[in-house]
Order: C-alpha cells, then sequence, then structure tokens
C-alpha cells in the first residue's frame, strides 16, 4: 500500500473497507454544502457507499486522505465505461470543509494522476458542476481543458462541465 505524509499528520492512502461510511460522509456533505445534491450526481448513487468494492476492479485506484483517524477526503482514478482508449476518469475527488483550501485537494489530484500515467492511462477526463467553481478552478490551473460534450458512459447526467487532460504533460 502505497503512503504518502502532507505535515506530519495527513496520510494518503489507498482505500480500504473501513472507510465506506466516511468517504461517502464527506462525499454527500460536500455535495449538500455547495448546493450540488441533486439528481444525477454522485449525490445518489448507489456506490457512494460502497467505494471500497467499486474501486476493487483493474485500472482502478482511490486514495484516501487522513488524519489521526478521520477521514478528511478522498479522490480516485477508475476505468468508465465507453471512454476513449488510454483515457481514465478522475472521480470522486472530495474533501471536508475543514480540509479545503490547504492543498489537500490539489495533493488527491496530483497523485491520481501519476497513478494513472504509471498505469498506462495516456488521458484523464472528470465531470463537474458549476456549484464546484473552486474545484474546476484548480482542473484549469493543473492543466485539465473544457469540453464540450461528455466522455464515455459515467452516468451521471447531473454534470455540465467536461474537461481532459494530456497525462504526457506530466513529468
Amino acid at each position: 500500500m502505497e503512503e504518502l505524509v502532507l505535515e506530519n499528520t495527513i496520510q494518503i492512502r489507498n482505500i480500504q473497507i473501513k472507510d465506506n461510511a466516511a468517504i461517502a460522509k464527506v462525499i454527500r456533505g460536500a455535495l449538500t454544502e455547495f448546493g450540488a445534491n441533486k439528481p444525477g450526481t454522485v449525490y445518489f448513487d448507489d456506490s457512494t457507499d460502497h467505494l471500497f468494492e467499486l474501486f476493487q476492479v483493474p485500472g482502478a485506484v482511490y486514495f484516501i486522505a487522513e488524519k489521526e483517524g478521520e477521514v478528511l477526503g478522498g479522490g480516485g482514478i477508475y476505468p468508465t465505461q465507453a471512454l476513449p482508449d488510454g483515457t481514465c476518469e478522475l472521480v470522486k475527488l472530495y474533501l471536508h470543509k475543514d480540509a479545503r483550501g490547504t492543498g489537500l485537494g490539489k495533493q488527491l489530484l496530483l497523485k491520481s494522476m501519476d497513478w494513472a500515467k504509471n498505469n498506462g492511462y495516456t488521458q484523464v477526463y472528470l465531470e463537474s458542476m458549476p456549484e464546484l467553481s473552486k474545484a474546476v478552478s484548480i482542473y484549469e490551473n493543473v492543466g485539465f481543458k473544457r469540453i464540450n460534450q461528455p466522455l464515455g458512459n459515467s452516468g451521471h447526467d447531473g454534470c455540465d462541465i467536461w474537461m481532459v487532460k494530456d497525462l504526457a504533460e506530466i513529468v
């Protein structure tokens, strides 16, 4: 299991089954806070309650950020159906409100993209919403570009911002 320690107290590690309830609470809490708890989003996905199980497929990883046993957030890579060859999706990247503005979200994002590149992906795709404008700004700052239509079949018709990043840009 890979582990990254930030500020000697925050660990970024692979998801474990014990994390399911805590990360689902973080995800739904963030979506509610930003008014994005609407149909067609991960808020209503049954899989949000079972992320450990969801990410047990080849080409997938989900990272948990925790401090002293408390889950602060997470994010990962998933081989979403019908994406172009070499493309994965950045999924379910959410932080507890107390962890935002600390750089932790960017660390999860960069770790996820690095994992994707090291595991043979050439492009990362993501879906977002205007309600999550700060996250969209971070994605743009690390080189994601907006596209005009969704890729693949994520099942999230509540998202209307679609972005891609070429992993060749990562050194």
